[in-house]
């Protein structure tokens, strides 16, 4: 008897564990829809996951499925209502861009060409891949597009780190990027997010800022499949 008690109060606990992970997985992979939430039941705390979220979303080669534009936006939204104190909020944010980008861009260098052998459930080519094709098109400009790009955004800069990039050259690209990123989308969900039919429709206008995220992905996939492939 004392054996099935054991048994069911151990089954309840690993159900009660699994839906909190289950939980707490979706907030961190979908913030940007749960910020305010979060913000209502955590207060100033918020603000360090934020800074957290955007540090990782950068920083690790491995996390590049984190929210980014809708998150700043979203933030931007609830710094116009009162939840975190604008400057702060922009500064902040920068640094965990700048530090999250030096750091992908060391984790690169140490790593080196040998990443291309990788193909994990992690790190996938096929990501590898699109963003050397964009530093093929773009350059050390791809540094400061990259921002505007999902997944290229995560791998720029390790790809940086990993080719002959100087980090004084990536440092300089890493800054500017960094800056008109937050910023934007900041200021742009701080002074639109604020705005009626915008809180009403939060989650389309999250939706539609994710949709004009990847166009750029979208738009560079089209045009390579148009374009012929090499003779051997």
């Amino acid at each position: 008897m004392l054996g099935v008690k054991f048994y069911l109060v151990f089954s309840i606990s690993g159900c009660a564990l699994m839906s909190y992970l289950t939980h707490f997985i979706d907030i961190m992979l979908h913030l940007d829809k749960h910020l305010a939430a979060v913000a209502g039941e955590y207060g100033p705390w918020t603000l360090a996951l934020l800074v957290l979220i955007v540090f990782c979303e950068t920083g690790l080669v491995v996390t590049p499925f984190l929210p980014g534009d809708s998150l700043l936006f979203a933030a931007g939204a609830l710094a116009a209502g009162g939840f975190f104190d604008l400057t702060s909020l922009i500064v902040l944010l920068i640094l965990a861009a700048i530090i999250g980008d030096g750091v992908n861009y060391h984790i690169g260098k140490y790593i080196g060409p040998k990443v291309f052998s990788i193909n994990s459930r992690f790190i996938k080519r096929s990501h590898l891949e699109r963003t050397q094709r964009f530093f093929d098109k773009y350059g050390a400009k791809a540094i400061v597009l990259a921002r505007f790009v999902p997944i290229v955004r995560t791998f720029a800069p390790f790809l940086a780190g990993v080719g002959t990039m100087s980090y004084a050259k990536f440092l300089t690209y890493n800054v500017v990027g960094a800056i008109v990123w937050v910023m934007l989308f900041v200021l742009a969900g701080y002074f639109f997010g604020a705005i009626p039919v915008v809180q009403k429709n939060f989650p389309l206008v999250i939706l539609a800022i994710i949709v004009v995220s990847i166009l750029p992905i979208v738009i560079e996939l089209i045009r390579a499949r148009k374009e012929p492939t090499p003779a051997l």
